[in-house]
């Protein structure tokens, strides 16, 4: 993890590590990290690449690859997690150059990412953190723009939303820091402090550049691709599209309709095992919450033995993973509000 980006996060606050157990030390399993990156590294050469010269010479029958392509878009993020949480490879600056890389290629800023998440790590349902809940208590003219803010961060507001924080570190540094302070609020008991560690982060010369930097980059490489796509560029949209779709009903899905007092604010999922590995065990981000320094290898395990501890109460009984991303749908509810 990058010593700054973890001193700009801090140390969990009490009610985020609700719950928590400290966590053991378990070692990162290079050889499947390595094998995923492979995969993620052909699925990303593929749509960059070459799916417009299979789209040249098959026609419509090479769109059939978008559907691996969107399916891997859980594995290329999950290995950009493992390396925020330093558990990719060993080394802090081999992690954040492969991860860095793998933003770039999809697109998202590293940097920011990278705060984003350990600050959803030190205040998890914070105010600025719950996008699922709404007062309904408001007046009308309130709610209703919730709703549609809702609905459209579920169907790729999120990506769409990331794609254009760079534009952040091309602007004034007082308009950054206006802009952050009022999207980030100062609700909640530790809005205050929350909304000045993002504006910090906002107007931080280094990670400015670096983002500038970085964006440039990916401009360049995705600039390229849509040359090459030619004719066939919006099957590269569509593809860029469904993948930030996946990112954005996958985000909030483990804490939606969680209450506060709920072990890691989160909750565990059921997914088939074929699935595991191309989530990355994100299906046990209670875990996760709970131990964020193990990889992710190391939570089925940590599973197994939960699910053994509990097997004679039978109190165990987590929700099917794909069927609570649609339950999302239903809308946004209180702060006690469940998905079960």
């Amino acid at each position: 993890m990058d010593p700054s980006a973890a001193a700009q996060a801090g140390p969990a606050t009490q009610s985020t590590a609700h719950g928590r157990r400290k966590s053991k030390r378990a070692a990162i399993d290079v050889r499947a990290n390595l094998t995923l990156l492979t995969v993620v590294t052909i699925a990303i050469t593929l749509q960059l690449f070459v799916l417009p010269v299979l789209l040249r010479a098959w026609g419509m029958p090479a769109l059939l690859l978008i559907v691996p392509l969107v399916a891997l878009t859980p594995m290329h993020w999950g290995l950009i997690h493992e390396a925020i949480h330093g558990q990719l490879l060993p080394g802090r600056r081999l992690n954040e150059d492969v991860a860095r890389a793998l933003a770039i290629a999809f697109a998202l800023p590293f940097d920011a990412v990278r705060f984003g998440h350990l600050m959803h790590h030190r205040f998890t349902r914070e105010p600025f953190d719950r996008p699922d809940v709404l007062d309904r208590s408001r007046p009308v003219t309130e709610v209703w723009p919730g709703w549609a803010s809702y609905y459209g961060r579920l169907l790729g507001g999120l990506y769409a939303g990331e794609l254009m924080v760079p534009l952040l570190a091309f602007a004034p540094v007082n308009v950054a820091r206006s802009l952050v302070a009022r999207a980030i609020g100062t609700e909640g008991p530790v809005g205050a402090d929350v909304q000045r560690h993002f504006t910090s982060f906002a107007v931080d010369s280094s990670r400015r550049a670096r983002i500038r930097r970085d964006w440039l980059l990916t401009l360049g490489l995705f600039v390229l691709a849509f040359y090459l796509y030619g004719a066939w560029w919006p099957v590269l949209a569509l593809t860029m599209y469904l993948r930030g779709v996946w990112l954005s009903l996958a985000d909030n899905l483990p804490h939606h309709g969680v209450a506060l007092d709920q072990p890691g604010r989160s909750r565990n999922f059921r997914v088939a095992r074929g699935w595991q590995g191309v989530l990355m065990n994100h299906h046990l981000h209670r875990l996760h919450h709970q131990h964020p320094t193990l990889p992710w290898t190391a939570l089925s395990a940590l599973d197994s033995l939960e699910r053994a501890a509990c097997s004679e109460s039978g109190r165990l009984s987590e929700p099917a993973y794909f069927l609570s991303a649609l339950r999302q749908f239903k809308g946004p509810g209180a702060l006690d509000a469940t998905t079960h």
